[in-house]
């Protein structure tokens, strides 16, 4: 009897928790909840009557009145916890990009400027999304409602969505009340921040876990279904392609919604940096990459149909059918493997930035030279990829080019997030008049612990693509061996009848269209494909073009499989 009262009580402490949490979201609202209620909450209850009304009133077919009553409810739900998702999204920006926001306020802080400055300048950096904007409203109450500074920091703390955000302003609030410098507060706060990063980054990897195993027995289920859809029809005499044809709906649906469970899981961290007004020469590679492999693509694709249709010399029954499916996809391997060049390099310079940042301040603080002293004789020493790119930022700077200018060529040509984030910070606190040892050891203290944490989530990540992989060759296994069962039942059963009886009262093998539902099974393989390869994108942070390569893997590995399964299976069945 407790072991079945605790899963109620369980779900019960987790409905009393969504339902405090969606309160507490209506009491944060910057809009008044009055002013809400009566323009969003009322007009979507009025819309769910009205869906209500329709569906008993009119006299639809079911499959069509159903679901308009659904949408009203779908639309009074999204109404209720709409504040609750707002507050979580800021919630999620705020601690995906708090450790690099607490790293930057201290290095700022080690500057010669004013405390309220320092925030005042964070509140200008648009990378920070929701972080910016509380620095803007910090800002504003000092500036405009002469709040104190403490005071501030106390007011936005209890508006903060983020715990861990939340905390810190108390804390660095109750210091800037006690008299104690911020640089110091600051400095011993690191290893509470990088800690809490860590917790959070790991947090979202083991939800990425639970996410794999709950998308594996999904997929697995989806899996039955359309083998079932597949092969019961000749039982029934139901229309096996409307079977098959809802079944792969249902599928493109659980893989869709567990892409945007993933997205909204995965932690934020871009491996890439895009500048926004310079184009490099590794990007013109990437986009010269992505148009030849679509024009092949293009051109494979008429051919393909050409041959299909029977336009050219070429057998179409000598080629697989599943073949026609995987072989225009190929050329799409030439901008995934340039991308996936890239993205080594990338990682290369991300694991050297942080012995040449370290060493760069140590060497300028010891020889109490310039940055450009310091880099004349950095530039002989070995950093693997990154040793072009500092030679360069040598260059440049020894020609006189101003360096925020130089500075920016150099994160640019490394194409590199972290590397562009914390060389502005290095840049900032130098102008600023900050220590470069204490700065290059500061950034190259949490750099490091990012890149311990990127190294998780890469091994999770292939774990990932190793359940993709082996669910893809599993499911498409199962697909064609239904669709041989059948395609070898429907052919006897020209030799079942006898004057006894009659098999085509029990097995209706009229009913199959094997083309169109081999069309449709196909259709799936590239469905599973394209979603699969987005998932592993999102996974890992890489860039976009990087699941071109997963697609035309996991597209040939099903065609292959494909292929393979009705020669094998047909040969055992036809025996």
């Amino acid at each position: 009897m407790a072991e079945t009262e605790q899963p109620a009580q369980s779900a019960k402490d987790l409905f009393a928790g969504f339902a405090s949490s969606t309160i507490e979201s209506y009491r944060q609202m910057e809009t008044p909840v009055s002013r809400y209620l009566a323009a969003v909450v009322v007009p979507s209850i009025v819309f769910f009557v009205v869906t209500v009304a329709v569906f008993v009133v009119t006299d639809f077919p079911l499959l069509i009145a159903v679901p308009i009553p659904l949408l009203g409810l779908l639309a009074l739900v999204v109404a209720v916890v709409y504040p609750k998702i707002l507050r979580d999204q800021k919630r999620k920006e705020i601690e995906d990009r708090l450790h690099l926001f607490i790293t930057h306020m201290t290095i700022l802080s080690t500057a010669n400027i004013d405390r309220v400055e320092v925030f005042r300048t964070l509140g200008e950096e648009d990378e920070y999304k929701a972080l910016a904007e509380e620095m803007r409203r910090i800002t504003q109450l000092v500036d405009t409602w002469n709040q104190s500074l403490d005071d501030a920091l106390r007011i936005r703390a209890n508006k903060s969505p983020s715990k861990p955000f939340a905390d810190f302003l108390d804390r660095l609030a109750y210091t800037i009340n006690a008299g104690q410098e911020i640089e110091d507060f600051l400095l011993s706060e690191q290893d509470v921040v990088i800690q809490n990063y860590v917790t959070i980054y790991e947090g979202s990897l083991q939800n990425l876990e639970v996410m794999k195993d709950l998308y594996l027995s999904m997929v697995l289920s989806a899996t039955f279904a359309l083998v079932f859809a597949t092969v019961l029809p000749i039982l029934t005499g139901t229309n096996p392609t409307t079977t098959v044809g809802a079944v792969v709906v249902m599928f493109a649906f659980i893989q869709v919604g567990f892409i945007l469970l993933i997205r909204s899981t995965a932690p934020y961290d871009p491996l890439w940096y895009h500048p926004p007004s310079q184009t490099t020469w590794s990007e013109w590679r990437i986009r010269i990459s992505v148009v030849v492999g679509v024009f092949l693509t293009i051109a494979a694709i008429a051919a393909s149909l050409l041959v299909l249709m029977g336009q050219t010399s070429i057998d179409p029954d000598s080629i697989p059918l599943p073949f026609y499916a995987a072989i225009p996809t190929t050329p799409l391997l030439i901008p995934g493997v340039v991308v996936r060049r890239e993205e080594e390099k990338i990682k290369e310079r991300d694991e050297e930035f942080t012995s040449f940042i370290r060493a760069l301040g140590a060497t300028e603080s010891a020889k109490q030279s310039t940055t450009t002293k310091v880099l004349e004789s950095l530039q002989g020493k070995n950093f693997g990829a990154l040793s072009k790119n500092v030679s360069d930022l040598y260059k440049r700077l020894n020609m006189r080019i101003e360096p925020g200018m130089a500075w920016r060529h150099f994160t640019a040509d490394s194409r590199s997030y972290l590397i562009q984030k914390f060389s502005e910070m290095f840049l900032v606190g130098r102008q600023m008049g900050g220590d470069p040892k204490k700065l290059g050891e500061l950034i190259a203290s949490n750099m490091n612990e990012v890149i311990q944490l990127r190294e998780r989530r890469t091994q999770s990540t292939v774990t990932l693509i190793g359940v993709l992989y082996g669910i893809t060759a599993a499911s498409t296994f199962a697909f064609f061996i239904g669709l041989e069962i059948v395609e070898v039942l429907a052919g006897m059963d020209v030799n079942l009848d006898t004057d006894q009886f009659d098999f085509g009262t029990i097995i209706y093998t009229e009913v199959y269209d094997i083309d169109t539902i081999e069309y449709l099974l196909i259709l799936i393989i590239l469905l599973n494909s394209v979603l699969s390869s987005l998932m592993v994108r999102i996974a890992d942070g890489g860039h976009k073009v990087n699941s071109y390569l997963h697609f035309v893997l996991l597209t040939w590995i099903s065609s292959v499989i494909a292929v393979f399964t009705r020669i094998v299976v047909g040969s055992f069945l036809n025996v």
